[in-house]
């Protein structure tokens, strides 16, 4: 995988100017992200992962919440006794985490950073976990990023990366059936959400994701398979991938989404690994 350097710059200043805008929308326009359902499969894999933290650890475990936003990551963390350090892009964003955070900024668990990944001045084995959700598809160069956030971490330490696309999302189903319900249910949330957001009265502006979500799209999709071997050329002592569905899409209970779940593959992906 290879950008050259003025794509990089694009996508990182489509980044900046998509969340200067979409910051105060953010919460009550993402369902797949803020949805009841996918708070509490969140929450659940966050303890998951925490087990594998805290093996051995006797100190204050510290994390980094790369691509924080508005602290969707962040909170739960701290809640879970995390020292944690918050980086993003979007100077909006971090605005709107470290007023929602500002107790633990004042007791110094947590640190906020508003810089891109690449300008980072973090230390080799500074965090016992690195997580970072729905944010890879958002990178110039997400297999980059992962090498850069192994070295962030402690011998023993997990990595965390959630929410990106399955290997899956943009293949065909085995069945003409299956690409039917898949095809209708894509839609269908988009419609469903459309109507929501219009009889709330959500004057939400135009947003344009096309290269801000560069790595989110069916001519070049975030590919696995490279951070699989991440993972092996840096000799990680386990590493996993677990493919799920987002059963809360739209801000309303859209029925297809059962007929889409029993004869379609998940669409949705995450990865954990310990060093």
């Amino acid at each position: 995988m290879f950008l050259d350097k003025d794509l990089q710059e694009k996508i990182r200043e489509a980044n900046v100017a998509l969340h200067r805008v979409e910051a105060k929308y953010y919460e009550l326009i993402h369902p797949e992200v803020y949805g009841r359902h996918e708070q509490k499969r969140l929450r659940s894999t966050l303890k998951m992962v925490d087990a594998l933290v805290a093996d051995g650890r006797v100190h204050a475990k510290k994390a980094l919440d790369v691509g924080a936003g508005t602290g969707n990551l962040t909170g739960k963390l701290l809640q879970m006794g995390y020292h944690v350090t918050a980086l993003d892009l979007s100077a909006e964003m971090c605005r709107i985490l470290e007023k929602k955070y500002k107790n633990y900024l004042e007791s110094q668990k947590l640190v906020v950073v508003n810089s891109p990944i690449e300008d980072a001045g973090f230390y080799r084995g500074d965090f016992d976990l690195v997580a970072c959700y729905s944010v890879l598809h958002h990178l110039p160069d997400y297999v980059g990023a992962v090498q850069r956030f192994s070295g962030f971490l402690k011998k023993g330490g997990v990595m965390y990366l959630d929410h990106e696309g399955s290997p899956f999302y943009w293949k065909s189903e085995a069945t003409s059936a299956a690409c039917v319900v898949k095809s209708v249910y894509f839609h269908s949330n988009l419609l469903l959400n459309a109507l929501y957001f219009r009889l709330s009265r959500l004057n939400v502006p135009p947003l344009d994701y096309e290269l801000s979500d560069y790595w989110y799209n069916k001519e070049h999709p975030l590919d696995h398979e490279k951070i699989k071997r991440v993972f092996e050329d840096e000799d990680f002592a386990f590493f996993k991938r677990t493919d799920y569905y987002i059963k809360s899409r739209t801000w309303v209970p859209n029925p297809i989404f059962y007929v889409y779940r029993r004869t379609c593959k998940p669409e949705t992906s995450f990865w954990v690994a310990k060093k």
